[in-house]
């Protein structure tokens, strides 16, 4: 199993981060997502993000709002992603400051090419969520 973890300070609020970023269904439209589509409500709700080439189907596995962590994995063996047996779990802390820390995590083995190759892909997921919702709160 391959193992990625990305951790960043935002300059924000972690409650506003945690909403933001815990919003499971509330994935947009933009860049390389071309179409999102939600089934259910709460753990166990499925997200399906298309993306061009293939769709993401992915599902809520835990969801903690006052630990402020939550828990997803992919369903679909044909995602383009370079992943299989993908889980991961982010986790928003409070520094005290007026600033919180985002740990992205996820475990997979990778699927279809080099292990460097799926890690670049999955980093580049997690810092791209991670910037978008820093931009939000950034105003």
């Amino acid at each position: 199993m391959t193992t990625v973890t990305v951790t960043e300070t935002i300059a924000g609020p972690a409650a506003t981060v945690w909403t933001l970023l815990s919003d499971f269904g509330g994935v947009q439209v933009g860049g390389p997502i071309t179409s999102v589509e939600v089934q259910g409500e709460g753990v166990g709700m499925v997200r399906t993000l298309g993306l061009g080439g293939g769709v993401v189907v992915e599902r809520l596995d835990a969801y903690q709002p006052e630990a402020m962590t939550f828990g997803y994995s992919i369903l679909n063996d044909d995602s383009p992603l370079p992943v299989q047996g993908y889980a991961a779990s982010v986790r928003i802390a409070d520094l005290g400051d007026g600033t919180c820390r985002v740990d992205w995590s996820g475990t997979f083995e990778p699927r279809g090419v080099p292990e460097a190759d799926a890690v670049n892909v999955v980093e580049g997921i997690y810092k791209g969520g991670i910037a978008g919702v820093r931009k939000a709160v950034a105003g």
